[in-house]
């Protein structure tokens, strides 16, 4: 948000406050919403506040946006227009210029000044409040989406003077300190961590909640609650959320942090030297973990967003392996693609459960003689068959088009952070090494643990060892020539056995005498840039290709079970997590 000056006031007086229907009237709340370059998360922030479940009439909005240098004032003012009469009132507070604190160093970039100014409309929405005679405040960040529409109810029921939901991140950071020192600086504690992963669960006493937080203007204690100007005997760091939490300690007010349910989400804030668009793709991540660990984030229907432009990152073509009866699936991957802004074509995959002898036969299909899967001793499963003939097409497609290159993602892929950005910084500096390459791993499992070679003159590109999965890789014209030239089809086995056969790194020397020469040049990046989505024993989790039958035999049925290729990688692929100032880490 943004410093002091002269802002412009709106107060619009839409209502009388009353409840609707019959029955006792709800408690008056006041709605405060700051907002400062938050196009990327406003649209989801005020989705998921017209769907709370409460009534609008009792609710007052107070709002308040500066300094912004993209498109957050016109948003703002586009929603208040669309859904502001159904609320008590809306006060309305507008600066548009200028775009930035003489202090600052960038816009993400928090200088006293900025400091100073987000304490000031902090204490200005809540004497707003008192003087509205609400009952509770309920300050949100844009960097907030409430997901679940009864956690404003769920709040209030816990009858505490100062309460929180615990948000989710796509790391370990969320929105409240367990511990702090007494000079106000964070202290780690044994309790965050079960508290985040709710290991322990309930609502628990911390020093500290920011971002989400609701007070109850009722209770006495809260009446001597401030953000501006801070207590007459505070020393500590002059930042909005410490000088707070000491006027709560101060006030004798406690502080609950509740995470007995899934509320919503919170971004992981970036550093100061960061720019919105690092800020954006930091959201852009965190709504996509939103698609998979649900529930979902939801834009308003009330604010026009122009259509995303959608690229193919450079490449000739972008495939999308999925199968016709995983439409869930489908709509997942194609959602998370428009979000990250990459155009696919979609390739219905072949459905190795519909496959029979006469099928497998008329394909040319036959088993490499003496291939056991390695951990379970069984032989290849009609889903693998299917899995590979999928793959195989799309090689045969890469040669027929001439396409030079391109990347394949099957259903499943769980994307990195910023993955356009880095897939194509990767593929410019193997450009710039004038660097050769047939197939890159973009996620994969690495199956020996020892260190592998650095690409000179690549940042994050390694030599692939032996590694399992086929989620998502990159790959040229020339890397599909050699897959094809070694007619896989007569003698199969998995697809993701076949490749390490074919860069000559399978430790089954029986194996590969079948295929020669076995010269494709394949690099991994490192760290990798996608995940499965699911792990064998996950509860969410399903394969096709290990739930299925046997090649020739439909009377053997097969799942994952002695099979450790779909078990988390013991490498450690939870990705990696980026520090920010306020991260728990």
């Amino acid at each position: 948000m943004g410093s002091a000056g002269s802002l412009c006031a709106l107060l619009l007086l839409l209502g009388t406050g009353t409840g609707t229907g019959p029955g006792p009237v709800p408690p008056r709340v006041v709605l405060a919403l700051l907002a400062r370059n938050a196009e990327h998360s406003l649209p989801h922030c005020l989705g998921a506040l017209e769907r709370m479940d409460y009534p609008a009439g009792s609710i007052a909005l107070w709002c308040a946006t500066d300094h912004n240098s993209d498109n957050t004032t016109a948003m703002l003012r586009e929603w208040l227009g669309a859904v502001g009469k159904d609320y008590h009132s809306v006060a309305w507070k507008v600066q548009e210029e200028p775009s930035s604190y003489p202090d600052e160093l960038g816009p993400k970039h928090w200088s006293d000044k900025r400091y100073e100014n987000l304490m000031r409309l902090k204490q200005e929405a809540l004497t707003y409040a008192r003087e509205q005679r609400a009952d509770y405040v309920l300050f949100v960040d844009t960097d907030s989406i409430l997901t679940n529409n009864q956690t404003l109810k769920f709040l209030m029921a816990q009858n505490k003077s100062v309460v929180a939901p615990m948000l989710d991140s796509q790391t370990f950071y969320s929105n409240f300190w367990c511990g702090i020192t007494p000079q106000g600086y964070y202290r780690r504690t044994a309790d965050y961590f079960p508290t985040k992963n709710r290991q322990q669960v309930g609502c628990f006493a911390v020093p500290m909640v920011y971002a989400t937080f609701l007070i109850d203007l009722r209770k006495e204690e809260t009446s001597r609650l401030a953000f501006y100007p801070p207590h007459p005997n505070y020393t500590w760091a002059f930042d909005d959320i410490i000088v707070f939490a000491y006027s709560c300690q101060a006030a004798g007010a406690e502080v609950y942090l509740c995470n007995q349910q899934r509320f919503g989400y919170i971004n992981v804030p970036v550093k100061a030297h960061q720019t919105l668009e690092d800020e954006r793709a930091n959201f852009v991540h965190l709504t996509l973990e939103a698609m998979l660990d649900g529930p979902p984030m939801q834009r308003s229907r009330h604010i026009s967003l122009l259509p995303k432009p959608l690229t193919k990152m450079g490449f000739d073509e972008i495939f999308l392996i999925n199968l016709v009866r995983r439409p869930d699936r489908r709509q997942r991957m194609l959602a998370s693609l428009r979000e990250l802004e990459i155009a696919p074509r979609v390739v219905d995959a072949v459905d190795g459960s519909t496959l029979n002898s006469s099928d497998i036969k008329v394909l040319g299909v036959d088993l490499l003689p003496g291939y056991y899967d390695p951990f379970s001793g069984r032989t290849l499963t009609k889903g693998e068959v299917g899995c590979f003939l999928s793959h195989y097409n799309i090689w045969k497609e890469i040669v027929s088009r001439g396409l030079e290159r391109s990347v394949v993602f099957e259903d499943d892929v769980r994307f990195e952070a910023a993955f356009p950005a880095r897939l194509r910084r990767l593929m410019e500096e193997l450009e710039g090494a004038q660097q050769d390459w047939d197939l890159i791993y973009l996620g994969r499992k690495q199956v020996n643990a020892e260190d592998e070679v650095p690409v000179e003159g690549v940042q994050n590109l390694v030599v692939a060892g032996y590694s399992y999965w086929t989620l998502a890789y990159a790959i040229s014209r020339r890397g599909a020539q050699k897959l094809l030239a070694a007619e896989p089809l007569s003698k199969m086995l998995p697809v993701d056995e076949f490749l390490p056969i074919m860069y000559d790194k399978h430790p089954n020397e029986d194996y590969k005498r079948h295929f020669a020469p076995r010269d494709l040049l394949v690099f991994s990046a490192h760290p990798l840039l996608v995940y499965p989505t699911h792990y064998a024993g996950d509860s969410n989790w399903l394969s096709d290709t290990e739930t299925s039958t046997i090649w020739d035999d439909d009377t053997k049925k097969t799942d994952w079970a002695g099979s450790q290729k779909t078990l988390r990688d013991s490498q450690g692929s939870a990705g990696h997590l980026r520090s920010t100032a306020r991260d728990e880490l």
